[in-house]
């Protein structure tokens, strides 16, 4: 008899995951991608769909539900979770609220409602042109947070301009041809709120930890660390709760993974944005190994009605390093993946980049070609263990030839 099929929307990094987690549990795993060529080498089938197209997936899930049954439909993908939500509610799967995930994922929409919830955020403006743009970041007042008002996930497009011109620089990058829009340009400008950064994972109502997040110098945020948990006191550890489930309440969001992230700021904790998903890339990992808790399960069993089980069941530390490329480039070698690996409280090792891959600089997430994790009992030994894997790391960018070379 064939298994039931549980169906992914596109994905991103935590595909193999979730695919892997779908066997597990005795499904079957299918993506329906635009561009299933990217799935070849996860477990289970890609089938080629265009996922923009509700009508189209409502017929390639109608025809599995026919074929072999439909245990769930879910995505790693923020961006097609609305898409989710509204294929669950056609086939009365359990799913999220598609209307709360759109609002959550328009970031303007999603600050008139943590404001009007009475949720502490930066102060922000939205402009659809270049003026618009000037005139906000008057009220506001510089430095500010440039960024698109439509969600495009890890820091695409977000810059801290301190000076008229940067602003004008960014506005016209914005605007420009460069940066892909999916719908109509909109610019968000907020309020810079200093502080060291949080991440807040959530699963349902339920908070299940608290990170720290450290970024590369300004203008741009590029991932540097992450760890988990963060080293809070009681009160902040209490504060910073109450506030990112008041994110729920306020965005509708009481169903599935949440990311939250803020900043401590002189009055306290300040939302930053709230992301209905799995935290990014290595955070299901570092949940995992900090707390034995695996975020990805725990997804997909809600997905198919099944019983969680979110108790922590350990206590360390887990942190990440990103390793950032510092130029543009043809990377021409990168060494060490082996010996960091073997490096005692490592616990993955792992690069983005082939040898002779072109480096482009972004300013966000696509400047990482790999990362290092590592887990100990404490804090300091967790840091030391990274540092001292890190440091065995080495690679060679050389610049592209300049014009007339």
């Amino acid at each position: 008899m064939a298994r039931r099929a549980l169906v992914m929307i596109e994905g991103t990094r935590s595909s193999r995951h979730y695919a892997q987690e779908v066997e597990r549990l005795g499904l079957h795993p299918i993506i329906l991608s635009a561009n299933p060529s990217r799935f070849d080498n996860l477990a289970g089938e890609s089938i080629r769909v265009d996922t923009g197209n509700l009508d189209a997936l409502i017929h390639e899930c109608s025809r599995l539900l026919a074929t072999q049954g439909l245990a769930g439909i879910t995505s790693p993908s923020e961006s097609a979770n609305g898409t989710v939500g509204k294929l669950c509610h056609h086939f009365g799967l359990p799913g999220p609220n598609p209307t709360s995930i759109e609002r959550c994922c328009d970031k303007f929409t999603q600050r008139q409602l943590l404001a009007e919830a009475g949720v502490p955020i930066p102060a922000y403006r939205m402009a659809t042109n270049a003026k618009e743009v000037e005139r906000s970041a008057a009220e506001i007042g510089l430095p500010a947070i440039v960024k698109p008002a439509a969600d495009t996930g890890g820091s695409s497009g977000v810059r801290l301009c301190r000076r008229l011109d940067e602003l004008a620089e960014h506005t016209t990058y914005l605007f420009g041809e460069k940066h892909v829009w999916q719908s109509s340009p909109r610019i968000l400008i907020e309020e810079f709120v200093d502080g060291p950064q949080y991440m807040a994972e959530t699963m349902g109502n339920e908070l299940i930890t608290i990170g720290t997040m450290d970024f590369g110098p300004p203008p741009h945020f590029v991932y540097r660390e992450w760890t988990i948990p963060a080293p809070l006191t009681v009160d902040e550890y209490e504060r910073i709760a109450e506030v990112s489930l008041s994110c729920l309440r306020a965005l509708g969001l009481g169903w599935g993974p949440t990311d939250i992230e803020l900043r401590w700021t002189e009055r306290g904790p300040v939302v930053i944005e709230v992301n209905p998903r799995l935290g990014g890339w290595a955070v299901p990992q570092l949940v995992r190994l900090a707390h034995g808790i695996d975020l990805v399960t725990e997804h997909i069993k809600l997905v198919i009605a099944e019983e969680l089980d979110l108790r922590s069941r350990q206590s360390q530390t887990a942190a990440v390093r990103f390793l950032v490329a510092e130029r543009d480039g043809t990377l021409d070698w990168i060494t060490g993946g082996s010996q960091a690996a073997a490096v005692s409280g490592v616990a993955d090792v792992k690069f983005y980049v082939e040898p002779k891959t072109p480096i482009d600089l972004k300013g966000d997430y696509r400047d990482c070609i790999g990362h290092v994790v590592a887990t100990s009992p404490t804090p300091a030994q967790a840091a030391a263990t990274l540092q001292h894997a890190v440091d065995l790391i080495d690679w060679s960018i050389t610049p592209f030839p300049t014009l007339g070379e």
